[in-house]
């Protein structure tokens, strides 16, 4: 049998995000370009460096990431670990423009073109991650899909008093990686002529196309407007204004506000009278089916609001800011409001003048056709360009030389086992299936391998040992040991905790021996009914601020779960044994640890798992450490 997309020119796709789930503005960018290679009779190779699942896991999410849907779409999907920790904030000015883009990124492009040498082009989604096509080939084509301009992006921060959580950099910065593409593209014509004053090489316009999936028809009436979006910040200063202008002389006969997607997670408490929450739908049409009229009402943000695209694509009339609509080339005064009030105004004016709410849908539907005709005719631009300036037949293998078990039949790849003890049923399967955090079977997904080192294929395939745990009432025998496992640890460690405190002790046994990113030693220096107090050493990161955690105390064949109740710096360092086991963790700071749990056996002489949302950490606590 011929694999698939053998017989088509291929593209290299690099991303720091999944294309599935769908679920965020840059994500559904990655999914428009590459169906638009598609069309153009490309085979794609995706490439996720798995950057967002590291930002998740850092914030005590599950990472919202489809493996097994993607390997579905593409042709070869690669999964590159996120091995170095990627800095949210810095100190200077803005980030250097390499400060997002490891070694580990490089060195999987470098194995990549070696086992895939006919592919005729790159596509590298963001500036930051342009670093990577200094290890291209010649006769490469390579590209970058810019989703943004980053150059300042700071300083719209300022209006809100608010610092970013995401890349900018600085001019000099951003012309430093345009500069390495053949090619780059931008979202929307302002960012095109910003990109032009950067670098000489060439600047392709690609809007994304928003295939038609309803024909426009006049509401009959204005009962909810909508409002979906991911909780990335521009989202969530946006739509908080909006919510509180909504609400000011909110009556029964206004409109409800409806919202839906992953920033609902990010808007506790505001649901009230005038405001609803959907919260994450699987479906667009689930959200669009609700909300008879769509507002923008972004105050902030860069490149192109996907979800203005999106509504008009379900033929949903669309109210907005200037910069909600920017990149669409709005006309009609209710496309370039000044601000949150304006966009509450002109919803209130179509709500109650059928007319108006007429004459908007009409101008929605006129704003639709003229940028599916510009996005149409950018993308043909590309292809074409593509297929002159990849030779239009480079063929890569459809499987490395070395062999892949991404490849191998289902039957062949996917394994699952299941281990009991101490009260807990451990259930190991291996496959690519990755956005499940429950499974109705096979209980609550606790951790996920990492695969540790570079250049095989095995290293990059997206199969994944995946580990699921559930309580096993009168369970008998002492918990599997599990190893010294390189895993990322799910929520339910350290936030969720679904799990029952002797299955969670049952748990910290057998993964007890899991690869920890520091280890240091510990003085317990008290000891008082249910309260502990040690001093020891942990990543500066951990030693200040709120940092949710969790502490097993493991002792011979036992594991108590203790709370932790402070942490404290220390002025005077009591222990020298510390090891950062990452090389990529901040100084250790001197700290007492407070911790309270009911423990009737020795204390020294164990150690101390100590788990945070980012990092596993390791605490000895020798027999000579005792405060007696």
């Amino acid at each position: 049998m011929q694999p698939k997309g053998a017989d088509k020119p291929a593209i290299l796709v690099l991303a720091p995000m999944p294309s599935a789930p769908a679920s965020a503005g840059n994500r559904r960018r990655l999914v428009a370009t590459c169906e638009a290679l598609t069309r153009g009779g490309f085979a794609i190779d995706l490439a996720y460096y798995a950057h967002e699942d590291q930002i998740y896991r850092r914030f005590g999410q599950h990472p919202p990431t489809d493996g097994a849907a993607m390997e579905a779409a593409f042709r070869n999907v690669f999964l590159i670990e996120a091995r170095s920790v990627i800095p949210l904030k810095t100190r200077s000015n803005a980030f250097g423009i390499d400060e997002w883009c490891p070694d580990e990124v490089g060195d999987f492009l470098a194995w990549y073109v070696s086992e895939f040498p006919a592919t005729g082009a790159v596509l590298v989604n963001y500036v930051f991650l342009s670093r990577v096509l200094e290890r291209v080939p010649p006769g490469v084509l390579t590209l970058i899909d810019t989703h943004d301009r980053f150059a300042g992006r700071q300083i719209q921060y300022r209006p809100f008093r608010a610092e970013p959580n995401f890349f900018y950099t600085d001019a000099a910065g951003e012309a430093a990686g345009l500069a390495r593409a053949d090619v780059v593209l931008a979202i929307q014509a302002a960012e095109a002529r910003a990109f032009r004053e950067l670098t000489d090489n060439r600047i392709l316009l690609l809007p994304p196309h928003f295939p038609e999936k309803k024909p426009f028809a006049v509401p009959e009436r204005v009962a909810r407007i909508g409002f979906l979006g991911h909780g990335n910040d521009p989202n969530l200063f946006s739509i908080g204004r909006f919510i509180r202008s909504w609400r000011e002389g909110w009556t029964p006969d206004r409109p409800e506000l409806v919202i839906a997607g992953e920033i609902c997670r990010s808007l506790p408490g505001v649901e009230g009278p005038g405001v609803r929450l959907l919260g994450y739908l699987d479906r667009l049409e689930d959200f669009y089916a609700q909300a008879d009229l769509v507002v923008a009402p972004m105050l902030m943000g860069s490149g192109l609001k996907m979800k203005v695209g999106e509504a008009l694509s379900f033929g949903r009339p669309v109210i907005g800011t200037e910069i909600g609509l920017e990149g669409f080339e709005p006309i009609e005064p209710a496309h370039r409001c000044r601000d949150a009030d304006g966009v509450k105004q002109a919803v209130l004016a179509v709500a109650g003048d059928p007319e108006a709410l007429a004459r908007l849908t009409r101008a929605s539907a006129a704003l639709y056709a003229r940028y599916a005709e510009l996005a149409l005719a950018a993308e043909a631009e590309l292809i074409a360009l593509l297929r002159a300036g990849s030779g239009g037949s480079g063929r890569g293998r459809a499987v490395p030389s070395a062999p892949d078990p991404s490849q191998a039949p289902p039957h062949e790849r996917e394994k699952t086992t299941v281990t009991r003890g101490g009260g807990l049923v451990l259930t190991c399967e291996i496959s690519a299936r990755s956005l499940i955090a429950t499974d109705p079977d096979h209980g609550v997904l606790v951790a996920t391998e990492r695969r540790a080192g570079q250049g095989r294929a095995e290293v990059y395939t997206p199969l994944r040992r995946r580990w699921f745990a559930r309580a096993e009432a009168g369970g008998e025998g002492s918990p599997p040991d599990l190893g010294a496992l390189d895993v990322a640890l799910s929520p339910e460690w350290v936030r969720d905790r679904t799990l029952p405190p002797a299955a969670r002790a049952a748990l910290a046994r057998a993964f007890a021996r899991i690869e920890a990113d520091w280890e240091t030693e510990g003085r317990i220096v008290g000891c008082a009914g249910e309260r502990i107090e040690i001093v020891t050493l942990l990543p500066g990161v951990l030693a200040s601020g709120s940092h949710p955690a969790a502490a097993f105390l493991l002792a011979g064949e036992h594991a108590h779960e203790l709370r932790l109740e402070r942490v404290t710096p220390l002025q005077r360092r009591q222990i020298e044994t510390y090891e950062n086991r990452t090389g990529r963790l901040p100084a250790p700071v001197p700290v007492s640890l407070s911790l309270r749990g009911a423990v009737a056996l020795p204390l020294t002489g164990g150690r101390l798992l100590f788990l945070t949302d980012d990092g596993i950490g390791r605490i000895a606590l020798p027999e000579e450490a005792s405060a007696a």
